[in-house]
């Protein structure tokens, strides 16, 4: 089957069509993304390329007032200040740190003469200032315009999964991504390396908010900048090691997408509470609001300020002298999801000890947990059954085996209630339960115990295991 019938067929394409339909090809993901553009448009191969490149002229030249006369509310003259006496060395490699700086001054430019948006003007930074940074250090022009084509394309989904405000599908996540697959293409990368690069680059952007709506100065320097830092580690990951990446491309950017309403209507409210008052405004703006308003928004800006410095002092009360700071290691690679059910498992045990032969262990855990218990039941385990704490690894690589040696039957419930890690010990003598919540760090909170919820909290001060009250 020829690339146009499998590209008519599979059509609409997504993007992990796109990299089956080159994968089965031997081809580029590149030449599958112009062919269906040829398809679509009834354009030859030059005038796609001729016409990716006429869509980021304007931002290549926001690029350049970005470079020197420029001047954003938010971001300064970043652009001017890491270029004016030479290119500033932020990082070793030349070809990433150009692109980190030329991404910065499309956001100067972007306050300025504005940009060309994709999902939002945000990624167009990273893509454009990686385009940039590719005309500055040598690449062929046919290179250049096919890689800002792959852009273009990944940051496309984005444009229609973006469905309001948020830095996950827009500067941080749909750069990120669109940079992690560029890269993956001009090191040769295959279409799976890309995909898992991809994957990469997506997952720790997934439910970022915007700073919040570029208002407050210096932060999305750090977000459009890491687009361009995780893409390039992502990419590098992929191509470089056998790091097993199994979610398809597909199933993690609609998973994104799904994600990114739910931190628009919960995260960013509480984002825009405490950032509200350092929100940057302009004198001009702010003489058309009433004595009165302004007034109100000082006493809710004075009111954070005293919650913020509060909340801190409460932080701050918790704080162990740095010689005591790091706990218990933790086998399994999560101190949520292995540590802190462990240490309640452990709790368990030692208030079931010497009541005789364990017959029955039933865990109830949180779908979150529930569904990591690949990692957290063998940790489970080794405290209900052995007392093992959270540092003994050859206990966690056995502890399942033995159990099943004893005989001991064993009950895992997905519970419903956010954070219950709840542990039963049933023995010859009696049964015991610690009901405790989730608080990560190998922490959690006992809200209730038999025999007893006193007896409980005494055996996690002599364990060492951290209890907070909330």
């Amino acid at each position: 089957m020829t690339i146009k019938k499998m590209i008519i067929d599979k059509s609409p394409l997504t993007f992990g069509d796109i990299l089956n339909i080159a994968e089965k090809n031997n081809a580029r993901v590149i030449d599958i993304i112009i062919e269906e553009t040829q398809m679509n448009t009834g354009l030859s191969r030059k005038e796609v390329l001729d016409g990716v490149m006429k869509e980021l002229e304007h931002n290549l030249e926001a690029i350049e007032r970005g470079l020197t006369d420029g001047c954003s509310p938010i971001m300064g003259t970043v652009g001017n200040d890491l270029t004016k006496n030479g290119v500033v060395e932020l990082f070793k490699d030349d070809f990433i740190n150009r692109a980190l700086i030329y991404t910065m001054a499309a956001q100067v430019g972007n306050h300025v003469i504005g940009l060309n948006p994709c999902a939002g003007t945000g990624d167009s930074c990273p893509y454009t200032g990686f385009i940039k940074a590719m005309q500055d250090t040598g690449y062929e022009a046919e290179t250049i315009a096919e890689t800002a084509a792959l852009m273009l394309k990944v940051g496309s989904y984005f444009r229609v999964g973006k469905t309001t405000t948020g830095c996950n599908m827009e500067g941080f996540g749909a750069g990120a991504t669109a940079v992690a697959a560029a890269v993956v293409s001009l090191k040769g990368g295959s279409p799976r390396e890309m995909e898992r690069a991809m994957v990469l680059a997506i997952s720790p952007t997934v439910g970022v908010p915007c700073t919040p709506r570029v208002m407050v100065p210096g932060l999305c320097s750090t977000h459009i900048g890491g687009a361009i830092l995780v893409g390039n580690l992502a990419a590098g990951l992929a191509v470089n090691s056998n790091l097993e990446v199994n979610v398809p491309i597909d199933v993690m950017f609609v998973m994104a997408s799904q994600v990114h309403p739910v931190s628009a209507k919960q995260i960013v409210p509480v984002v825009v509470d405490y950032l509200k008052p350092f929100f940057k405004t302009k004198p001009e703006v702010e003489a058309l609001i009433s004595e009165d308003v302004k007034l109100a928004e000082k006493k809710e800006m004075d009111s954070m300020m005293e919650k913020a410095k509060s909340k801190a002092k409460e932080i701050a009360k918790g704080v162990a002298p740095i010689t005591n700071t790091l706990g218990e290691a933790v086998v399994g690679g999560s101190s949520q999801a292995v540590g802190s059910p462990t240490n309640t498992a452990r709790i368990a045990h030692y208030l079931a000890k010497d009541t005789g032969k364990i017959k029955k262990l039933t865990v109830e855990l949180y779908p979150e947990l529930f569904a990591r218990r690949g990692i957290n039941m063998p940790g489970v385990v080794m405290g209900a059954i052995f007392g093992s704490s959270t540092a003994d690894y050859k206990m966690y690589k056995e502890s399942i085996k033995k159990m099943n040696s004893m005989g001991i039957e064993v009950d895992v419930v997905k519970g419903t209630e956010y954070s219950i890690q709840k542990i039963t010990i049933e023995t010859e003598e009696t049964t015991v339960m610690v009901d405790a919540l989730n608080r990560g760090g190998g922490r959690l909170v006992i809200r209730d115990a038999k025999p007893s919820k006193e007896k409980a909290v005494e055996i996690a001060d002599k364990l060492g295991i951290v209890l907070v009250n909330e």
